[in-house]
């Protein structure tokens, strides 16, 4: 049967901080530059998230993109959207919230709640228009 991906983009603004706690903030500043200055700064993030399955006879889905929305909005977007995701959000724990890490937090809160049949095959994670990190879940236990 054949096997079709789909995307649905969501978007969410956030602010952050990257550094280690137990570094010095000099060193933080030598290895994360303007992002470790210790008053945050912020992004409009984009993340496309893509699903796969068969597509189902009766519907002509592989999901509803609508419930796709509701679901990336439900679990991701609103628990990040104008948040502070250093102290903000209690499932990231205390992350230093790069975007390669964010995306691989984000991975495991879809990964789980998809429809049977429907599996998460790749998240993009935009950072600005000019950067982003892919994952695809490739190394999670």
């Amino acid at each position: 049967m054949a096997r079709v991906r789909v995307t649905r983009r969501v978007h969410f603004s956030a602010a952050h901080r990257l550094g280690r706690e137990d570094w010095s903030q000099e060193r933080n500043l030598r290895t994360f530059g303007e992002c470790a200055r210790t008053n945050w700064h912020g992004h409009n993030y984009e993340l496309d998230v893509t699903v796969a399955g068969s597509v189902d006879p009766d519907l002509g889905f592989v999901m509803d993109l609508k419930d796709l929305k509701q679901l990336a909005e439900e679990r991701v977007a609103a628990e990040l959207d104008h948040r502070n995701l250093n102290v903000d959000v209690p499932w990231l724990g205390d992350l230093n919230p790069t975007t390669e890490n964010l995306v691989v937090a984000i991975w495991r809160r879809l990964a789980g709640a998809l429809p049977d049949g429907v599996t998460l095959e790749r998240l993009v994670l935009w950072e600005t228009p000019r950067n982003y990190v892919e994952f695809t879940g490739e190394g999670l236990e």
